[in-house]
């Protein structure tokens, strides 16, 4: 009796408990965060980016992660520190140091004035490249043309894009319609009419002959 006591007792001594490992503070709160920011990032020693947002968390975990959740305005600069394009959205997060993931209302300008409107938009810093799976509208200033469908793909200068399921709408310019002249018009022209000659009869040209 003794002995089935002894095994028991070893038995549960053995016993291992399935218990997670300790939640640490870095893993649900931000390293660092700032408010109201104005910031610039150089990237190879050349400063390539500003950004102005009311809120920056900075997760130190693995892969460290930005979160921007109320808003951001992003400014990407070119080696002559001209604005080559600017985007603003609702909710932003970058995750690795390296992508880039834009929410809600997405909007980018680039140089040449074309507008970019979606709900979300991937960024690779490495690769250069934009992308969205979602809804998109393109908007040509300089003519008005307008493009939308899904799937977006593009450079990261936004110059070089396709989009898939694409429609496009292209506003046609009305044909000028002439307005009948005025008053004033017609007295204009027939004050700057050449005065023609006046018709004389054939009775009033043979009474001058016969006088002659």
């Amino acid at each position: 009796m003794l002995v089935v006591i002894a095994a028991g007792m070893m038995a549960c001594g053995n016993k291992h408990e399935h218990i997670a490992p300790a939640v640490r503070d870095s893993d649900s709160l931000p390293f660092m965060t700032a408010h109201g920011i104005s910031n610039l990032i150089s990237d190879s020693g050349l400063i390539s980016y500003k950004i102005v947002a009311e809120d920056w968390n900075i997760y130190t975990t693995e892969p460290q992660e930005w979160t921007f959740l109320k808003g951001l305005f992003l400014e990407k600069f070119d080696t002559t520190f001209h604005v080559e394009w600017h985007v603003q959205a609702d909710t932003a997060y970058c995750h690795d140091n390296r992508i880039w993931e834009l929410r809600g209302r997405v909007v980018i300008l680039n140089r040449e004035g074309t507008l970019f409107k979606s709900e979300e938009l991937f960024w690779d810093m490495d690769r250069h490249e934009m992308w969205s799976n979602l809804f998109m509208r393109i908007i040509k200033p300089d003519s008005q043309q307008e493009l939308e469908g899904n799937r977006f793909r593009s450079n990261e200068e936004m110059t070089d894009y396709h989009i898939t399921s694409s429609a496009g709408i292209t506003p046609l310019n009305e044909e000028k319609k002439e307005t009948p002249p005025t008053n004033k018009d017609a007295k204009q022209q027939a004050d700057t009419a050449e005065p023609q000659p006046t018709q004389r009869s054939a009775a009033a040209d043979s009474h001058r002959r016969q006088q002659q």
